[in-house]
């Protein structure tokens, strides 16, 4: 059997995903990721479908209400750029799940390129957030609740 050179373990490190420390951390702490919210606050607000403010922000990004299990680029109330809609077209299927989510934000427009394919792919989102991301991915999955279920209802 041959030994593992540096260069090979180096490569199978990166392909099982354990090179990305934001896909390395244990579950998220949704008490954390409500603190790490402050940080989205700017630009993303959660208002339930009754209009009671979770958490009041902005709106140069779209409500974060359920959005674990909505599928990408579906909130119609908000404008998005063309490289999410791009994607969200081209894969019909593809929802924000909390695994999806830590992705995005930790590189937005990394996240975008590898779904579009499209090396030049821009998002309108420029924050990244350098840690904490499984938190913010656990708190937004706890005022996600049903979210599945409501588009499955509407479809």
């Amino acid at each position: 059997m041959r030994a593992l050179t540096p260069l090979m373990f180096l490569a199978v490190l990166l392909w099982t995903g354990f090179g990305n420390p934001a896909h390395a951390q244990d579950a998220g702490d949704p008490v954390a990721g409500e603190n790490e919210f402050r940080k989205c606050r700017a630009c993303h607000m959660i208002q339930d479908d009754q209009g009671v403010d979770i958490q009041r922000g902005g709106k140069a990004g779209p409500n974060l209400w359920n959005v674990i299990g909505r599928r990408i680029a579906s909130d119609e109330e908000y404008r998005y750029g063309p490289g999410i809609l791009e994607v969200a077209e081209a894969k019909p299927d593809l929802v924000w799940t909390e695994d999806e989510l830590v992705s995005y934000i930790t590189d937005p427009n990394g996240w975008l390129r590898a779904q579009s394919g499209d090396p030049a792919a821009r998002t309108k989102m420029t924050f990244r957030l350098r840690e904490g991301q499984a938190d913010l991915a656990a708190y937004l999955a706890s005022v996600s609740s049903g979210a599945g279920e409501t588009e499955a209802a509407t479809e």
